[in-house]
């Protein structure tokens, strides 16, 4: 190892955080200042800690909950389809919508055609 290229290391750093809390450590630091220390961490203590700025979880929950309240009253494509078409459709045509569908069928359905052989 070369001499007098490594920084001095302390053995009794002081490490004070945003909280209050504070401990002593090693480190080539003189002192140690921060935001979140094992005390304050939600990891640590399983406390939920939101910093809200701008209002922006506020706002993120607000958006949230009129989206779920919104879709309650949606319904699919076809629901809507099925419904306009029940009410569009007087009550005998109902009763007999499956035999006019059958002779719709039968009208257009396609004849194979002949083939011609080339001589």
């Amino acid at each position: 190892m070369k001499d007098k290229i490594h920084p001095k290391y302390n053995d009794n750093v002081k490490v004070s955080c945003s909280c209050g809390n504070t401990f002593t450590t090693g480190s080539t630091a003189s002192e140690i200042k921060t935001e979140v220390c094992s005390a304050c961490h939600p990891f640590y203590t399983g406390k939920q800690k939101i910093v809200d700025t701008a209002r922006r979880v506020e706002k993120f929950r607000a958006r949230v909950a009129a989206k779920g309240t919104a879709s309650a009253g949606k319904k699919g494509k076809r629901v809507k389809r099925a419904a306009r078409s029940a009410a569009k459709k007087p009550a005998s045509a109902k009763v007999s919508a499956g035999k006019t569908a059958a002779v719709k069928t039968a009208k257009t359905a396609v004849k194979p055609t002949e083939k011609k052989s080339e001589k």
